[in-house]
């Protein structure tokens, strides 16, 4: 374990530190503004003209940025995935196909675990794209396409630890991922079937049809039913509620907790027919609709739990339990 040389620094100091990087790392950051030209027009032009997948690659610190770009292209409509430059030279290289595009991503443009697997992309007619700091390194050179970034000094005291110039390529494949993203016309519903396990995801994929209960778990009772036999199905079926329906398995009514409070506050007798005392005209839903819709519905109508009925048919139920399981709420 490393130990301080110093052990006197004082709270001051560590702030002072901490706002002298931040410093310098966002005036990294804004010194990549004049890299938007016409070279990051292009890039973005051959990735979305590349019909594979986007293959990034990068080593040490580098190769951790290339992850994180690969990973924020994949999840914003661009099919990417990262290549340790290392392995690509003992195999990985195979994941490689004519029709994707590699970006490369080096600070100094001369990482040779970058350059020993240029000559076989380039051989294989695949478009590059590179990242560097140094226009004229060899990088710059083989690339169809170079983005240079310009970072003049590391948060690092010395110099020497990659600091701002990780920030800096960060946000430049921020910027093409973006930059990528709006030119698809990528929306809310797009980023969701990339993220289905997400809150997002949940919110615009999960329907109604998808957690409902379904066939003989839907609490029903016919409308010659009694009072009592609507507390058998409710406690059987555990929803807090049965739906009331006709001859032809229409849905004529609703009995729900609120309504057997309401029910033994006027001590109704537990033989009373259940059409005098369920709620009717009670609230659906459809099975095609989102989750996440029903909640808003049931919220604004103060209401626990509801049958699901398509073309007047019931088809399941729910009730606020079920969407809180399912991650809706």
């Amino acid at each position: 374990m490393t130990t301080s040389k110093n052990n006197t620094h004082k709270s001051n100091d560590f702030i002072a530190s901490a706002k002298n990087v931040l410093q310098i790392e966002a005036s990294a950051i804004e010194a990549q503004l004049a890299a938007i030209d016409d070279t990051f027009i292009e890039a973005c032009k051959q990735i979305l003209a590349c019909q594979g997948r986007v293959v990034v690659t990068g080593m040490g610190k580098s190769g951790h940025i290339a992850n994180k770009v690969a990973a924020t292209l994949a999840s914003t409509g661009t099919p990417a995935f990262f290549v340790h430059p290392g392995e690509a030279s003992h195999g990985d290289l195979g994941m490689i196909t004519p029709k994707d595009l590699v970006l490369a991503i080096s600070n100094s443009g001369e990482t040779s675990e970058v350059l020993s697997i240029l000559p076989i992309i380039k051989r294989m007619g695949v478009p590059l794209i590179g990242l560097a700091s140094v226009p004229n390194s060899t990088l710059a050179k083989l690339s169809n396409v170079y983005i240079n970034i310009p970072v003049s000094q590391e948060a690092c005291p010395m110099n020497l630890a990659p600091t701002a110039s990780t920030t800096a390529t960060l946000a430049m494949g921020d910027a093409l991922a973006i930059a990528v993203l709006n030119a698809r016309d990528f929306d809310e519903t797009d980023f969701a079937r990339s993220h289905p396990g997400g809150s997002l995801g949940r919110r615009l994929l999960l329907y109604v049809e998808d957690i409902m209960h379904k066939g003989a778990a839907v609490p029903l009772v016919n409308e010659n039913a009694t009072l009592s036999d609507a507390l058998v199905e409710m406690s059987s079926k555990g929803l807090g509620m049965t739906g009331v329906v006709n001859a032809k398995g229409k849905l004529v009514g609703i009995y729900t907790d609120g309504d057997l409070r309401r029910s033994l506050t006027k001590q109704t007798d537990i033989h009373t027919p259940i059409t005098a005392a369920m709620t009717i005209n009670p609230t659906t839903a459809r099975s095609d609709m989102l989750a996440a819709e029903l909640v808003t519905v049931m919220k604004s109508k103060r209401i626990g739990g509801l049958i699901i009925t398509d073309n007047d048919e019931v088809v399941g139920a729910l009730n606020m339990q079920d969407l809180l399981k399912a991650g809706v709420l």
